[in-house]
């Protein structure tokens, strides 16, 4: 500890805490580590964690210079989870946010002489064919690899965290707010996806936000302070259309009335198909549809991601079987939320 502390807890600085990430990180951290979340317009009124206003995109976090020296003499470790990560933000949101946001907290770090746990993503392994976008997943995944530059280049102790896609508890589905890949079992099991963008043989990586949460918390006990770390499923991840027969599974099983989709690589759909529904398909369904495409573009992947899951010990919780039981429960806990079942905990629980 530093700072002449005399306490056993570390205290962690996190960032984004409002997010799903960020409420999965307190539940999992919140019970050994003291945590002070920087909100900026949503309260957490959360008891387990303190609160400090902030703004994670201006310089010295938007606080008082006051404020940031009390803040700076509490931490211990910093953990950036914030981030945005709405792909249909505009271009000068994302580079404040995700670029200008990391550049804050490394400054902040380096004042409270703190190492820096970076949450980032696995599809920076794609980051070369997105340098030049100025909007959507593109550009969402150009400025996390630009802040992973950063902090790599600072000098300060990191760890960079690169999960994949992030979906609900893989006991029971839940999740602080639906996200991109609900979009489409979503759109499944509401019978209205006709056509799936993406080839059926490619990867889906995705990883339950426990699994994330728990290596995180492994990481931090045992003292890690450098490294890159991709959190994916990695080989063990699930093909297209493996994910789709899951959701088509689950739509049986609650009695839904669902057709199933036509995968159509994205290609063949660019040629192919939109051209004929030019006439047909109303202009903001067209532009919502194409969103979705762009979205499946980057779920997809021919080759697999690394993954460190196994040196963590944690290659047991996201193997085929496993991933597959967890997108279930995706699935559930969607439907449920949205009207489509009534009792499905208890009936999946018997």
């Amino acid at each position: 500890m530093k700072h002449g502390k005399t306490q056993d807890r570390a205290t962690i600085l996190v960032t984004g805490a409002s997010g799903v990430m960020g409420r999965a990180l307190i539940d999992e951290l919140a019970h050994d580590y003291d945590l002070i979340c920087l909100r900026h317009r949503t309260p957490l009124d959360d008891p387990r964690v303190r609160e400090v206003a902030g703004d994670l995109s201006r310089p010295d976090l938007g606080m008082a210079a006051s404020d940031l020296r009390l803040l700076t003499d509490r931490v211990d470790i910093v953990l950036n989870n914030g981030a945005t990560t709405k792909w249909t933000a505009d271009t000068g949101e994302v580079t404040a946010v995700n670029i200008g946001g990391a550049r804050n907290v490394l400054a902040f770090a380096e004042r409270a002489e703190a190492p820096l746990y970076h949450m980032s993503t696995a599809f920076v392994a794609r980051a070369e064919e997105c340098a030049s976008a100025e909007s959507g997943p593109a550009a969402y995944v150009a400025s996390k690899a630009e802040a992973e530059h950063m902090v790599r280049d600072s000098g300060i102790p990191s760890v960079i965290l690169r999960p994949s896609v992030v979906v609900g508890d893989s006991r029971d589905g839940h999740i602080a707010a639906f996200q991109g890949i609900h979009m489409m079992s979503g759109a499944i099991l509401r019978n209205a996806l006709p056509v799936v963008p993406a080839d059926a043989g490619s990867h889906i990586d995705f990883v339950p936000q426990d699994l994330v949460t728990t290596a995180v918390r492994r990481l931090l006990d045992g003292g890690v302070r450098e490294g890159d770390y991709w959190l994916t499923a990695g080989r063990e991840a699930l093909l297209l259309t493996e994910v789709v027969d899951n959701t088509l599974a689950v739509a049986e099983w609650l009695g839904l009335d669902v057709h199933p989709p036509r995968m159509v690589p994205l290609e063949a759909l660019d040629r192919l198909l939109l051209p004929l529904l030019e006439d047909v398909m109303p202009p903001g369904l067209r532009k919502r549809f194409r969103a979705f495409a762009q979205m499946m573009l980057f779920f997809q992947d021919a080759e697999p991601f690394p993954s460190d899951l196994g040196r963590l010990g944690l290659a047991h919780a996201a193997t085929r079987e496993t991933l597959d039981k967890a997108f279930t429960q995706h699935n559930l806990y969607w439907a449920e939320a949205n009207g489509l079942t009534e009792e499905t905990r208890q009936a999946v629980a018997s």
